[in-house]
C-alpha cells in the first residue's frame, strides 16, 4: 500500500477516501497506512465528515503529527467545519505559537481576508543583504507553501515590497534586498472582503497576495489555491441567489431535506405572494378576455417570452457587474445599448409571431395585437433586466437578487397590462 500510494495524486486519494462510507473502519486503516506528510496532504483535502472520522479514530499523537504538517491556513479550515469536541482536541495539542496564531484567524469576520491568510510566509528585511535573504529561504523553504515571492519589511514590519526568488537568486550576494526590491505591489487589508479579493487575483494574475493590518503591518499572505475555492463559492452563491434560493453552506448531497426546503419556500412565498397581481390584472379585463376567447391562448406565450427576454439581459448585466465590466456611472449606457438589441430582437420576434398566427388562426386583428404586444414586451422586458440588477448593487445588495424569477413577476404583469391595454382599444371594449 505505501508503495501504492507513492504513485496517486494526494487529490485523487482524498476523493477516493471521501467517497467511502464515514463508518466504515477502513478508512482509517487506509489513512494509518500513508507516508507521515503524504498523509497530511490528503487529510487538508478530504470532505468534512470523513475529516472527522480520521480524527476520531486515531491517536493523540497521530492527530499531532497532521497537525505539524498541515499549513496554518489549512488547519484553520478544518477546524472551522468541526464540532466543538473536536476543535478543543485540536487546540490542546496544538502548540503554544500555533494556538496563538489559530485563534488570531479564527477571530477575523467570515468571508475576510484575514479569514483566508496564512502567516506562513517568506519574509525578507529591508536592511539585508542578498545573501542573507538567501539563507532565510533555504532555512525556511520546507515549512512554506510558497516560497516563489518574498515580502520585504522594515524593522517595524510595515510591508515595503516584494522580491522574487528568481530574481534574488540572480542577483549578487553583497548586494541588499533594497536594491531589487519592487516597491508597486498590490495588498489587501485583513477586513478586505474575500469578493474584492478574488477580483484582484483575477485582475492582476496574481499568485500571492500579502495582507496587512490597520498600520500597514504584514500579517500574512493568501494563496491561489484558497482563492480558487472562495471564486466558486461565490459563484454558487450567486447561481442559488439567481434561481431564488437562499445559499446553501453544504453540498447538495449533504444537506438534509428540511434544509433545502427552508432554503427554497422563503423566496417561492414572497414571489407567489407578488404574483397574486397577475390575477388582479386578468380579473379586470374580464370583458376583453370574454370578448375574444381566442386572447387567452396567448397569454403564457407573451409572459414566457417577456421572462426569457428580461433574463437573457439580467444574466448578461449581473455578470458584467460581477467582473467590473460595468458600474452603475454606465447606467444609461447600457440601457441604451439594451434598447437597440431589444427592438432588433422584438421586431423580429414580433415579425415570426404575426406569420405565425395568421398561419394557423388566420385573424388580422388578433395577429396585429398580439404582434405589437409582444415587441413592447420585449422592449420593457429588457429595459427591465437590465435597470434592476444596476439599481440593486446601486444600493449595496446582490445584482443576483435581481435574477430570472423576480424580475419576470414584474415583467409578467406588465406584459398583461400592455396585452389587455392594447386588446381594449382594437376591439373597442370598455373596461
Amino acid at each position: 500500500m505505501r508503495e501504492l500510494f507513492s504513485k496517486v495524486n494526494a487529490v485523487d486519494l482524498a476523493e477516493f477516501i471521501s467517497e467511502m462510507d464515514p463508518e466504515d473502519e477502513r478508512l482509517v486503516i487506509l489513512f494509518r497506512l500513508m507516508p507521515k506528510e503524504f498523509g497530511a496532504e490528503v487529510f487538508a483535502y478530504l470532505d468534512r465528515d470523513a475529516q472527522q472520522r480520521v480524527v476520531q479514530g486515531i491517536s493523540d499523537k497521530e492527530l499531532r503529527g497532521i497537525m505539524d504538517e498541515l499549513f496554518l491556513d489549512d488547519t484553520v479550515d478544518f477546524i472551522e467545519e468541526m464540532p466543538a469536541s473536536i476543535v478543543r482536541r485540536v487546540i490542546k495539542l496544538a502548540d503554544h505559537e500555533t494556538r496563538k496564531q489559530i485563534n488570531q484567524l479564527l477571530m477575523y469576520p467570515d468571508d475576510s481576508a484575514g479569514s483566508l491568510m496564512t502567516t506562513e510566509y517568506m519574509e525578507a528585511k529591508t536592511g539585508w543583504s542578498i545573501a542573507q535573504a538567501i539563507a532565510s529561504v533555504r532555512s525556511q523553504c520546507e515549512d512554506m507553501e510558497f516560497i516563489s515571492t518574498l515580502f520585504v519589511t522594515d524593522g517595524a514590519r510595515h510591508l515595503k515590497g516584494s522580491v522574487l526568488l528568481k530574481d534574488l537568486l540572480a542577483a549578487s550576494d553583497s548586494d541588499s534586498v533594497a536594491s531589487i526590491v519592487n516597491t508597486n505591489i498590490n495588498f489587501v487589508s485583513t477586513l478586505t472582503d474575500q469578493a474584492e479579493v478574488a477580483d484582484m487575483f483575477k485582475r492582476y494574475d496574481l499568485v500571492t497576495l500579502p495582507v496587512v493590518d490597520g498600520e500597514q503591518r504584514l500579517v500574512g499572505i493568501i494563496s491561489i489555491d484558497d482563492i480558487v475555492d472562495v471564486i466558486d463559492e461565490e459563484a454558487t452563491e450567486d447561481i442559488y441567489k439567481m434561481a431564488a434560493m437562499e445559499p446553501i453552506e453544504q453540498s447538495y448531497s449533504d444537506a438534509g431535506v428540511f434544509t433545502l426546503a427552508r432554503k427554497r419556500i422563503v423566496w417561492l412565498a414572497v414571489l407567489m405572494i407578488s404574483s397574486t397581481v397577475t390575477g388582479f390584472i386578468i380579473e379586470r379585463f374580464q370583458a376583453a378576455l370574454a370578448a375574444n376567447v381566442l386572447l387567452v391562448s396567448f397569454i403564457p406565450m407573451l409572459m414566457d417570452t417577456g421572462g426569457n427576454a428580461s433574463s437573457q439581459t439580467s444574466a448578461s448585466v449581473i455578470r458584467a457587474l460581477v467582473l467590473k465590466e460595468v458600474a452603475f456611472r454606465d447606467i444609461f449606457k447600457v440601457i441604451w445599448k439594451e434598447f437597440r438589441v431589444s427592438v432588433i430582437v422584438g421586431a423580429g420576434i414580433a415579425a415570426l409571431n404575426f406569420l405565425r398566427v395568421m398561419l394557423f388562426n388566420r385573424n388580422l386583428l388578433v395577429a396585429l395585437v398580439v404582434s405589437a404586444t409582444l415587441f413592447i414586451v420585449i422592449v420593457v422586458s429588457k429595459i427591465v433586466g437590465c435597470v434592476l440588477p444596476m439599481f440593486a448593487q446601486r444600493i449595496h445588495l446582490d445584482p443576483a437578487l435581481m435574477a430570472s424569477p423576480m424580475i419576470t413577476t414584474i415583467v409578467d404583469a406588465v406584459a398583461l397590462l400592455v396585452y389587455f391595454g392594447i386588446a381594449s382599444q382594437v376591439f373597442g371594449i370598455a373596461v
